[in-house]
Order: structure tokens, then C-alpha cells, then sequence
């Protein structure tokens, strides 16, 4: 029997991404976020959506620079990424308080957390609020990507990357899984 439930925001799986951007005296901050995906190819786009009915000083440092990166956190940093999404950027230097460092963007005046071994460099070109949340589409300029974590073609490796997933549900973190199949491939089988 199948129950019908309370409507409420969900996705499987909803990846952990950390947002991070420079306030308006340029100190690094960042929030850890489940609200990503990609939006676009043409331009190369990412949308993450942030609380409004919160405080959340991520957001007002991203609309401020129009400028932002997105760090892929590993299964090896989820404590560090689940307190970047507690604790408040007007009360602590949360990048400090993990043991974390930065660095510039290449190409965004925006803060690259160091030890995330993918992160998208975005300029911010779309705003909507949407009920609890704003969302921000950012154009990706620049992929940053730690030699370790790619395959033999050069692209990022998942497996090797290892990264985290969100539940909003049941508010916990996952890994993702093993391979299943190869996209436009095993699909064929159904074509006639």
C-alpha cells in the first residue's frame, strides 16, 4: 500500500556542497548547502538555493560580490561540512574553526577552500526568490580539480572524489554508491 505524505522539499540524492564567498570587508565565508544542481550546459551553470527566513551571511556576502565557488566535500570531511552548515558566519570564522584554508579563485574573487578536491569558480547571473530560499545561478568559469581525483581521460573521477550526499529528510549524510551502468549506453538495450 503505498502512504501519501506531508509535501515537503526532497531530492535523491541531493549532494552536500559548501558555498563559500567574500563579505563585504573580504573575509572568506561559507555555508554548507543541499539546495545544488546543475542548470545548464550552455552556459555551464549551477543553481543552490539559501534560507531567507534565516540569517544567513553566505548569501548576503554572494549577492554582495556576485561571485562564489562551490566545494565538492569528500566522505574523509563530513563532520567539517556538517558544522559549516551549524554554526553562523556573524558569530565564528567557520573555515578557521574546521582547520580549513583558502585560497583566491583563479578567475572569481572568491574564496577556494583548500582541502575540497573539486570546487566550481560561479559568477552569480540569476536571482529568484522562491518561497523560504533564494536561489542563485552562478555561470561556471573555472573547475578546479587535485590531480588525484581524476580518471585516465582527465575529468573528475567519482569514486575518487568520493563525495557526501544530504538526506533533508532524515537529516543524514551518505556516500554514494557504487557504478551501476554508463550513461546513453545501457539504456540501448530498450531501442528497437
Amino acid at each position: 500500500m503505498k502512504i501519501n505524505q506531508k509535501p515537503r522539499a526532497m531530492m535523491f540524492p541531493a549532494p552536500a556542497v559548501v558555498a563559500s564567498a567574500y563579505d563585504e570587508d573580504g573575509k572568506a565565508d561559507c555555508c554548507t548547502l543541499a539546495f545544488a544542481t546543475m542548470c545548464s550546459h550552455h552556459p555551464p551553470a549551477v543553481m543552490i538555493a539559501i534560507n531567507t527566513t534565516l540569517k544567513r551571511k553566505t548569501l548576503k556576502s554572494i549577492l554582495h560580490t556576485g561571485e562564489f565557488c562551490i566545494g565538492f566535500p569528500s566522505v574523509e570531511h563530513v563532520a567539517e561540512t556538517d558544522y559549516m552548515g551549524i554554526a553562523s558566519g556573524y558569530d565564528t570564522d567557520k573555515i578557521r574553526d574546521v582547520g580549513f584554508t583558502f585560497s583566491d579563485g583563479k578567475v572569481v574573487n572568491a574564496p577556494i577552500i583548500n582541502e575540497f578536491a573539486a570546487s566550481l569558480e560561479c559568477r552569480l547571473i540569476h536571482t529568484a526568490d522562491v518561497g523560504s530560499h533564494t536561489q542563485l545561478t552562478g555561470e561556471i568559469v573555472n573547475v578546479r580539480a587535485e590531480e588525484d581525483i581524476l580518471d585516465e581521460k582527465g575529468k573528475i573521477s567519482y569514486q575518487k572524489l568520493d563525495p557526501i550526499c544530504y538526506d533533508d529528510v532524515s537529516h543524514t549524510y551518505f556516500s554514494i554508491g557504487s557504478h551501476v551502468g554508463d550513461g546513453f549506453k545501457i539504456g540501448l538495450k530498450f531501442r528497437k
